[in-house]
């Protein structure tokens, strides 16, 4: 087994266990990770219209991408979506003034870009086994 594949597969696990996780310990709790959303963009210039449904999706989504991540499934499709969370997320961190939280989203954003850039090496995956 080439380094490559090792070094991709241990970054794909790093980012997935880190979406798995966020997503895992929100959706018991996923009224008052609602309500303590909404409460942080009360004074931001975006409705609550938008946000209540996004605190809802938002630990779903974290629990999905980082699942199929951790199995290596539909890799390429949960990198472009976790790439497009971590968007969103960093557009609200911006709207609510949280210059404290951006850096990490930004570490986020940039595994997913990496990972996607190196997709060539996801052969310790599910997907390898299913494209044999």
């Amino acid at each position: 087994m080439e380094n490559n594949a090792i070094v991709f597969f241990l970054l794909r696990l790093a980012v997935a266990a880190s979406m798995f996780g966020h997503g895992l310990v929100r959706l018991p709790k996923l009224n008052g990770f609602s309500a303590w959303m909404v409460k942080s963009f009360e004074k931001s210039m975006l409705p609550e219209i938008m946000v209540v449904p996004f605190s809802y999706t938002l630990p779903i989504a974290e629990f999905v991408i980082g699942l199929l991540l951790i199995l290596g499934l539909f890799t390429r499709v949960s990198l472009i979506g976790g790439g497009l969370v971590m968007v969103l997320l960093i557009f609200g961190t911006a709207m609510i003034e949280n210059w404290e939280a951006l850096p990490s989203q930004l570490i986020h954003a940039a595994f997913f870009g990496i990972l996607l850039a190196f997709i060539q090496y996801n052969t310790i995956a599910v997907d390898h086994l299913i494209k044999k």
